[in-house]
């Protein structure tokens, strides 16, 4: 390949990785794009679980083997099979060495004591490929991982200036995997509630959104529990915000093993002492178990005075539900009542007839309940 080819192909590498949403696409793009540049038939990215002693095998692009999934669930190799790995890691690189890759091909030696067969010219002859090229992934000055590149029997074997492309191309893909780790975490910080690690509004404001849209479309059932803490304020004044914080993360904890009742439920808090579920798909019923079950463990807490605790489901008769916005408005309206009743467990909307109160309130907004007390920042209205 000419010079100006591998160029082209590095900036391609680099452009698709940085195009990547989300680590996965940019595993795909890094082993997809190094596949390419090398001529590859197949392509694989492997992290090293320091603490697990094992590399475990992030993306296999191109012609997979049987077995080889694409985004593989537990494809994990101890390193103590590859002792080039720890040689490189613990020996020639902290000797002042360079992380350079190297070439290993399904004709080379058995290396090592005697009876010993070298796992990767095993596993080429395994799985019909003639050469690969294994390039270290280095990041923040340590050994991350690595990019394996293969080619199948017959192709053209790798040879050295193939193996210092791949250490160029290993160098661009540790400065994309860089840049999506600080995106990952700028993500995370953004939809997560610093002080319990719950979601916080914004993810919830995201993720309703989407869902009522799913319900529009495909009728998937969308819940939403909206609950109050009772008592935050008392024990901030007569303990303290160190033990109203305590409170709020003890409850967090509550909300969060709850809403594991409900595969995929997103466990949130709003702000202050404002929490919520949000169920998608899960029965109605699910739901107000899981919200009672909620009311019935914050009435043990030994901090607090329980939850006041509103549910709406569009499996409910609530009328028709077009945005999120109306169906945040039916279950804080349904929490609202729970408070002024004091109830010791949910309150549902669209349960008490076709008069329902619930339903009332949130669609008829009074002085009691201002159609703005909480803003729900829906695209739809």
């Amino acid at each position: 390949m000419g010079e100006d080819r591998r160029l082209a192909a590095v900036v391609e590498l680099a452009q698709g990785m940085a195009a990547a949403h989300t680590p996965r696409e940019s595993w795909r793009a890094a082993a997809a794009g190094a596949c390419r540049a090398l001529d590859g038939s197949f392509a694989a990215l492997s992290v090293w679980e320091r603490e697990l002693g094992r590399l475990r095998v992030l993306v296999n692009v191109g012609e997979r083997a049987a077995g080889e999934e694409e985004f593989p669930d537990g494809e994990t190799y101890p390193v103590h099979q590859f002792p080039e790995i720890t040689e490189f890691l613990h020996e020639r690189w902290a000797g002042g060495g360079e992380p350079d890759a190297w070439v290993e091909t399904a004709e080379g030696p058995a290396a090592g004591s005697p009876g010993y067969c070298h796992q990767r010219v095993a596993a080429l002859r395994r799985r019909g490929r003639g050469c690969c090229v294994v390039a270290p992934i280095v990041l923040h000055g340590r050994a991350w991982g690595e990019l394996y590149v293969a080619r199948p029997v017959g192709a053209p074997l790798f040879d050295r200036a193939d193996a210092d492309f791949a250490t160029v191309l290993a160098s661009v893909v540790a400065a994309g995997i860089a840049q999506t780790e600080r995106l990952e975490e700028a993500r995370r910080l953004a939809f997560t509630d610093a002080l319990t690690g719950l979601a916080n509004r914004r993810a919830v404001d995201v993720r309703l959104d989407e869902a009522v849209e799913r319900h529009r479309r495909d009728g998937v059932v969308v819940s939403l529990v909206v609950c109050d803490l009772n008592g935050l304020k008392r024990v901030n004044d007569t303990q303290g915000h160190a033990v109203g914080d305590r409170l709020l993360e003890r409850f967090g904890s509550v909300l969060s093993l709850c809403g594991a009742m409900l595969p995929g439920a997103l466990a949130a808090r709003l702000g202050g002492d404002e929490f919520c579920l949000l169920a998608v798909g899960p029965p109605a019923d699910e739901v107000v178990d899981a919200a009672g079950e909620l009311c019935r463990r914050a009435a043990e807490l030994e901090l607090g005075e329980g939850v006041a605790c509103g549910v709406a489901s569009t499996e409910d008769p609530i009328g028709a539900v077009r945005s999120g916005r109306r169906l945040f408005r039916l279950a804080d309206a349904a929490q609202y009542r729970a408070k002024a009743l004091r109830a010791d467990r949910p309150v549902i909307a669209g349960r008490d007839g076709p008069d329902d109160p619930v339903v009332r309130l949130a669609d008829s907004p009074t002085p009691e309940m201002p159609a703005e007390r909480r803003r729900f920042r829906g695209r739809r209205t």
